[in-house]
């Protein structure tokens, strides 16, 4: 569902993703890890086709992007780390304008964007956007992509200012669609999601993957003998002097 070969995104001199290779398959959750600047988001906006890669190959679901970018982004669904909108349109105007942007009119669509809202208390779409906190758009958004049931679902730090019942749900629903055979890719800082809801996981620094796998493979790759995803992220990213530093303070 998601293939990367090779995938290299330069900034002049600076690398910013180096030759990475990524798989992931139908009914799949792909964590992608990593500390800040180490590459994630660009791999997301190239995996999504809204940042060119300097080098490499996507396929999304066996389609190249070079050949078939709308066609792909028609079926993708991207819900990125900061929810940009069109903040002088009310809630309601913004997803009739999604639905009109995809051609989306039946009245199955209408009744599943319904039932999200209702899920995480969505009742604020007479209001304009612009009004918003980042958490009320943050839901906004991500009801208006998983309304679609797009079958690739990529989600850059999703959880960010939802509150805990509304990150309750999204990761239940997360759990619905992959059982629904859709591929999900997402990054996130809280490595106890990762480690609750991926089936593989990607650690990324400095533009490189370090290490991927199941908890298990890379509880294998720890010479310390770690145990938690958050242990072994440490020691991978060279954040393992972690108790040195607080000791000095």
């Amino acid at each position: 569902m998601i293939k990367a070969i090779n995938l290299t995104k330069k900034f002049k001199d600076f690398t910013a993703v180096d030759g990475i290779n990524l798989n992931v398959s139908a009914g799949e959750i792909y964590g992608f890890l990593g500390p800040n600047g180490a590459g994630k988001t660009t791999t997301i906006k190239m995996l999504t086709g809204t940042l060119k890669p300097t080098s490499g190959q996507i396929f999304i679901m066996d389609k190249d992007y070079n050949n078939y970018e709308l066609e792909i982004k028609r079926e993708i669904g991207v819900v990125p780390d900061e929810p940009k909108m069109y903040e002088n349109l009310k809630g309601s105007e913004y997803i009739e304008f999604v639905m009109n942007v995809y051609k989306l009119n039946s009245n199955e669509i209408h009744s599943r964007f319904n039932e999200i809202c209702d899920a995480f208390g969505i009742d604020y779409l007479n209001d304009y956007i612009g009004d918003y906190s980042h958490g009320m758009k943050q839901k906004l958004m991500v009801a208006s992509v998983l309304m679609r049931k797009p079958k690739v679902i990529f989600l850059d730090e999703p959880t960010v200012g939802l509150d805990a019942r509304a990150a309750r749900i999204l990761k239940e629903l997360l759990q619905k669609y992959k059982s629904e055979g859709s591929a999900i890719f997402f990054t996130t800082h809280i490595l106890e999601i990762a480690e609750k809801m991926c089936d593989r996981i990607g650690i990324i620094d400095h533009g490189r993957i370090l290490a991927e796998g199941n908890l298990e493979e890379l509880r294998s790759l720890s010479k310390l003998g770690n145990r938690s995803l958050e242990d072994i992220f440490l020691e991978l990213t060279g954040g393992s002097e972690v108790k040195e530093i607080i000791d000095e303070l």
